[in-house]
């Protein structure tokens, strides 16, 4: 369920794992199946293009993930990249790449994607971290944060 459930936010207590949260830019579609986003890679060249797919659909791909190294011409430059393919994570020679992640914060929900350094600390903490975000009130005179993952401003709109 990569790029589609939270990994992280849920309920503690009996009901965790029984209520999730969409991953952040994860949507339904019309059939009622999850999407996540994909860059298309052509010819080695990652695209501007976004294609949403299901995790049926995406098991079919190489995806790399979005913090691969890229060129000055947006081409993958190792010769070989860490990706995923049919629940596997391997290294395959970038011309088997097809897609690309858009971005790290994909991977968990928007409450999540609001905790600094999230890959850096305590699974624990961060699942109360998530919990807490999604009980905050908005601030009568708002202040900005010491230390910010660029999720803010979407946030707040």
């Amino acid at each position: 369920h990569y790029g589609r459930i939270c990994p992280i936010e849920t309920p503690e207590g009996p009901n965790i794992g029984l209520i999730n949260s969409l991953a952040t830019f994860a949507r339904v579609n019309k059939y009622g199946f999850i999407e996540s986003p994909y860059r298309k890679i052509i010819d080695g060249k990652v695209t501007t293009e976004v294609i949403y797919l299901s995790a049926m659909e995406e098991s079919k791909h190489y995806v790399a993930q979005a913090n691969s190294s890229l060129d000055a011409e947006g081409r993958l430059s190792e010769e070989f990249v860490v990706c995923r393919h049919a629940g596997e994570v391997l290294m395959a020679p970038r011309d088997h790449v097809d897609l690309m992640d858009v971005s790290p914060k994909q991977l968990v929900s928007v409450a999540a994607a609001l905790i600094p350094f999230l890959e850096n600390g305590d699974a624990n903490r961060a699942l109360m971290g998530s919990n807490m975000q999604r009980q905050a009130v908005p601030l009568v005179r708002a202040e900005a944060p010491f230390v910010g993952t660029g999720m803010e401003s979407i946030v707040a709109r």
